[in-house]
């Protein structure tokens, strides 16, 4: 496989037992994890010395690294002004985190809008929190992740592209979720085009229009297998991370606003192992189909 690409994956989707997450994850053979729920408990959630103490020395003994903090900051309504104190608070305990775990990225959010309001409108704001936001990343040289989502600001490319724009610094950039973008009724491919100079980080997840379900990567609209051919022929490298939403899993009512069992209506027969398998088995094919077909032209 291309040595320039890094498997990672939310391995709270596994289990939320740490132990097991870890366990599934190095028999497959990975290195790293995007570290979100742990033993039932959101990141967010954590003191630097709670991860010291209890997280730390299990990653270590397990030798997996952290590709990324898979954080809820951003995940407040805008006009929730305590919210947002709080919210920067955690994110200076976060960053000290990614600090002690060699970790250079922070995955966020661009900010819940309130329902039935145009989004536009709240731009100027959006762009002003999400600096402050970048300043306290600069402070401990973090890379903030922006993960185009459903129901925030940054949903759709164009305001993505705004705010990686305006907000323009290099401790904020772009995660692509091909996922998001298709259940919000975007074309992956123009999204790939407008937004691909501000894009560092990857996220592994599919899904259909016809009823906004996740499926496994490469077999929905997302365009998986031609836009990663494209990200890699123009030289991406960096981390792959597996977000499979295939089965329902205890950190996901914490990621939707709306019920969770409206996007994963089945569980496809899987429990959380097997989801994860599946999109990893599923990603490396088309991998090495991608690889095939570069050495044959």
């Amino acid at each position: 496989m291309n040595e320039d690409l890094l498997i990672s994956g939310f391995s709270d989707e596994i289990s939320s037992d740490f132990d097991t997450q870890l366990e599934v994850v190095s028999n497959l053979g990975m290195k790293y994890i995007s570290l979100r729920g742990i033993d039932g408990k959101n990141i967010g959630d954590f003191t630097v010395d709670d991860i010291k103490e209890n997280v730390q020395p299990r990653l270590q003994k397990a030798g997996i690294s952290v590709s990324s903090i898979g954080s809820p900051i951003g995940k407040v309504f805008i006009n929730d002004e305590e919210g947002f104190a709080n919210q920067k608070s955690m994110l200076d305990t976060l960053c000290q985190i990614s600090n002690l775990l060699d970790c250079k990225y922070i995955r966020i959010f661009s900010f819940y809008i309130p329902k039935g309001e145009d989004a536009d409108q709240y731009r100027n704001e959006v762009v002003c929190k999400l600096k402050e936001y970048a300043e306290i990343a600069e402070k401990y040289n973090v890379i903030l992740l922006h993960e185009n989502e459903k129901d925030i600001f940054g949903d759709i490319a164009r305001r993505c592209h705004e705010i990686l724009t305006e907000v323009g610094s290099p401790y904020f950039k772009g995660i692509f979720d091909f996922a998001n973008f298709v259940q919000c009724g975007e074309d992956t491919e123009e999204c790939y085009d407008l937004l691909k100079e501000e894009i560092v980080y990857i996220h592994i997840k599919d899904a259909v229009t016809s009823d906004s379900q996740n499926v496994v990567c490469g077999t929905g609209e997302g365009k998986i297998p031609e836009l990663l051919a494209q990200f890699i022929e123009s030289g991406y490298k960096g981390f792959l991370t597996l977000e499979p939403h295939l089965v329902l899993f205890d950190s996901l009512k914490d990621l939707e606003l709306e019920d969770a069992s409206e996007i994963i209506k089945d569980n496809k027969g899987l429990d959380g192992a097997g989801g994860y398998k599946l999109q990893y088995e599923a990603l490396l094919e088309i991998l090495k189909k991608i690889e095939s077909e570069e050495k044959s032209q």
